[in-house]
């Protein structure tokens, strides 16, 4: 595939864009340190660069103040992050999540504000595609064609089934994971490994953001048809279903 071709699509780049956002990688007077060095880039057109500036925003807002990120993404939150939120009268919250409030924990003449709500699943979903997309055609030197499914498993879910299957999940990847390289020049900001591809063609890519923010990417290629699994069938129909995993065992579709 010629190189002069978007990363996402046919048409011819006119520009790159930088995969994860730049704007995710702390600026040097907010950290003391260069974490903007050696940056990927890939070829984009107009499309999918300079028109999604706003949803680059939106991501930053949305992962570098998770609880449990580094003091990388702690500082980039007090930073950038609060300078933006400050510009737009915190009016960026309303985009970040459906339902939000800041919310003040106090301890004697100490406070931490954090912001709680319930995030825009879809729009981070189409994020990380976007950033899956990317990384495919840096490592690989060619589009991915097929279909990426990514899954956030920095959002904690509250019914049963959804919070055994993040459980499930982060252990399977763990397991594929082990022993792949870290690729990366920023890895206290971003990291990424793949997996070898299956007998189906499928492989994992894993997404790591502040050591902390993990979104696992499933590339399924072209045509693929995926095999009959008796197991998934079951869960899928509602009886109740038990998958072992090593010495685990996660129990889906129990009776309350």
């Amino acid at each position: 595939m010629s190189r002069d071709k978007c990363y996402m699509c046919d048409k011819d780049a006119t520009s790159v864009e930088h995969v994860p956002p730049k704007c995710l990688f702390p600026e040097l007077k907010d950290s003391g340190s260069n974490y903007r060095i050696n940056l990927i880039t890939v070829p984009s057109c107009d499309l999918h660069n300079g028109k999604k500036s706003t949803d680059d925003e939106f991501l930053m807002v949305s992962i570098a103040g998770i609880l449990g990120n580094n003091s990388i993404g702690y500082e980039h939150y007090h930073g950038k992050i609060q300078r933006s939120l400050k510009r737009s009268s915190y009016k960026l919250l309303k985009q970040v999540f459906l339902k939000g409030e800041v919310l003040r924990v106090t301890d004697h003449n100490k406070f931490m504000d954090l912001l709680w709500g319930t995030p825009d699943h879809p729009r981070l979903m189409d994020c990380f595609r976007h950033i899956a997309y990317g990384i495919h055609r840096h490592h690989f030197g060619e589009n991915f064609v097929g279909t990426v499914k990514p899954y956030l498993s920095f959002i904690h879910p509250t019914e049963n089934n959804p919070q055994e299957f993040k459980k499930f999940i982060e252990h399977k990847a763990k397991i594929d994971l082990h022993g792949q390289v870290k690729h990366g020049n920023n890895q206290g900001v971003f990291y990424y490994q793949f997996t070898d591809p299956d007998q189906y063609g499928i492989y994992l890519g894993s997404l790591c953001f502040y050591q902390n923010v993990n979104i696992y990417i499933s590339y399924l290629p072209e045509n693929f048809s995926p095999p009959f699994n008796f197991g998934i069938e079951l869960l899928n129909g509602g009886f109740e279903t038990t998958i072992i995993l090593e010495d685990k065992e996660y129990k889906f579709n129990q009776p309350k």
